[in-house]
């Protein structure tokens, strides 16, 4: 059985992952597979899984080593290879092109989100009004319950 090459325009063009962030087309490649579920004669002819490969290297020369470690992180165990790719997948829609394209947009939105540290935590301390009321709760609810044990009147 024949596998449908890739449609032109995205194996000659590169993709631009967020801003500043642009992966040449020699740094990706889509692999196409028959996908599991639904579908009636779609999934049993037709090869509409899409699964998108990008090395590691070359997105770490685009957003640098801090963004790459979040990245790694962001992706997950499953997602990174021993053979250092980043392979998303997709298989929701009957079209090739369809989950080809949602494989690019997660691709964007986890180097989007991996572009952007996240904001330090400061330590806080909690109001002398917060730890009064917290005091005042507890000392009523140990009331409540005392008050439901047998009373010792003799």
């Amino acid at each position: 059985m024949e596998r449908p090459e890739p449609p032109a325009e995205i194996s000659s063009s590169s993709l631009q992952l967020a801003a500043g962030v642009v992966l040449p087309a020699s740094a990706y490649a889509f692999a196409f597979s028959r996908s599991s579920g639904p579908g009636g004669q779609n999934v049993n002819k037709l090869a509409t899984k899409a699964q998108l490969r990008v090395p590691l290297a070359e997105l770490q020369s685009r957003i640098g080593d801090a963004a790459l470690r979040r990245l790694i992180a962001l992706a997950g165990p499953s997602r990174v290879t021993m053979a250092g790719e980043l392979v998303i997948t997709s298989e929701e829609s009957r079209s090739q092109h369809r989950n080809r394209d949602a494989c690019v947009e997660r691709l964007c939105e986890l180097v989007l989100r991996a572009l952007h540290p996240p904001r330090p935590r400061r330590a806080t301390k909690p109001s002398k009004g917060s730890k009064r009321r917290r005091l005042d709760a507890k000392k009523h609810r140990g009331d409540v319950k005392r008050s439901r044990g047998a009373s010792h009147d003799d």
